[in-house]
């Protein structure tokens, strides 16, 4: 069974391009859609997204929409604590391949690091 985790240094979920997100006031409260558009830097990076390093500047102190916890994905999609693991590993899927490509080293990485 494939257990979805973070890699280190892939970076694909600080790709913020809200034109690639056009549903984000469905999920985001007011003051996150306002933090969220805030942090929206060239080429639609993070501006907290470090590219030389590949890592958040403000990781322990990131957003709650930056964070793949159980009660935030019920809270902002409706997706049970069963359902989590499933849906963040077609989720990280999806965002690495728009960002890095569906054959580039960040999804072998994440394939090879969740068990698929």
């Amino acid at each position: 069974m494939a257990i979805w985790e973070c890699i280190k240094q892939c970076g694909a979920c600080c790709h913020l391009d809200p034109a690639e997100r056009p549903d984000l006031e469905e999920y985001l409260l007011p003051e996150e859609l306002e933090l969220y558009l805030s942090m929206v830097g060239e080429g639609g990076w993070c501006v907290n997204f470090d590219h030389t390093t590949r890592e958040c500047r403000i990781y322990a102190n990131r957003p709650r929409f930056c964070r793949v916890e159980t009660e935030v994905f019920q809270d902002m999609y409706g997706i049970e604590p069963e359902e989590l693991n499933d849906f963040a590993i077609d989720c990280c899927r999806q965002q690495i391949e728009g960002v890095y490509g569906d054959r580039s080293l960040e999804i072998l990485r994440f394939d090879s690091s969740v068990g698929l």
